[in-house]
């Protein structure tokens, strides 16, 4: 369906806000360890150094970025904390999820609400005490109370399962291993090269290219280790939703979702974090979420 003017122009602008926020963020990452590598005086050539580099590129990028994910959602979304509920809906999300929050026995979460005309919500934060809770206006306008109450229990148990945290540790272990071995192999073939009598090695836009190559090809099975991990944390949600309400309720939930042809919204830095995958997304071995009637039918099984 084609937007108005209005819509697309401003649309426009939140992806570029999006790409804005997440090329600064990872530049501020690569400048911040830069600086603390030349301090601490590690050599990246050697392979104890090279290590010591891989780990605090991947994990300590990872960390960074999760530190930052409240403050990523809230600007990537445009999402708006309910400080002091302005009317019946925004009091009823605070009270539900606070009653929520304290069955699953961890700190009360900011609650938000973001301007999407898609359902969904989301979860993120580095700490289930300081947790941040959000959901779409198209969430509450096209849900009953019920299933909204489903969707924000779904929500809590991801936060109440640490999902954030160990998704992150996971990426930042696999990041590390990527960087690392993708340099090994590099300078393995660039030594082979250079023990050739004619050779002499890659050079370093060669070494680049190679690295490039092979971080790649290595990054796509990283991928496909924390996307399962992910789809496993969606039937763990669910189940943790069918507790602290009903499993009619979520499945309620999910067969609205299934039923509705509005693609998601959310940007790639919390899309993990929905309760609805991406439409379209690529191979189901790289999707974050499982489909919608597996998890249906994994409730009904309960």
């Amino acid at each position: 369906m084609l937007l108005p003017a209005g819509k697309r122009s401003k649309q426009w602008r939140n992806n570029v806000l999006r790409i804005v926020l997440f090329l600064a963020t990872n530049m501020a990452i690569l400048l911040l360890l830069g600086i603390v590598m030349s301090l601490l005086g590690i050599d990246s050539r050697s392979t104890s150094g090279l290590l010591v580099m891989a780990a605090m590129f991947g994990m300590g990028g990872s960390m960074i970025s999760l530190a930052m994910s409240k403050w990523i959602a809230k600007k990537s979304t445009g999402a708006n904390v309910i400080e002091n509920p302005r009317n019946q809906t925004e009091q009823w999300l605070v009270d539900t999820v606070r009653r929520m929050a304290e069955k699953a026995e961890i700190g009360m979460p900011e609650v938000a609400v973001y301007n999407s005309p898609d359902m969904n919500a989301f979860a993120t934060g580095m700490n289930k005490n300081s947790a941040l809770v959000a959901v779409s206006t198209g969430l509450l306008q096209n849900m009953a109370k019920d299933e909204v109450e489903a969707v924000l229990a779904h929500e809590i148990t991801h936060v109440a399962c640490g999902d954030m945290v160990t998704l992150s540790l996971i990426q930042g272990v696999l990041n590390t291993f990527v960087i690392f071995f993708s340099r090994i192999a590099a300078n393995i073939i660039d030594n082979f090269l250079r023990s050739d009598e004619e050779g002499g090695g890659l050079g370093f836009m060669g070494y680049m290219a190679v690295t490039i190559v092979l971080e790649l090809v290595l990054g796509l099975f990283a991928s496909m280790i924390v996307m399962w991990f992910s789809r496993k944390r969606e039937f763990t949600a669910d189940k943790g939703s069918a507790y602290l309400t009903n499993k009619a309720k979520m499945i309620s939930a999910l067969q609205r979702l299934q039923a509705s042809q509005e693609p998601s919204h959310l940007p790639d830095q919390v899309a993990a974090f929905g309760i609805r995958p991406k439409v379209g997304g690529m191979a189901a071995l790289f999707r974050s979420h499982p489909p919608i009637e597996d998890r249906i039918a994994a409730l009904q099984k309960l």
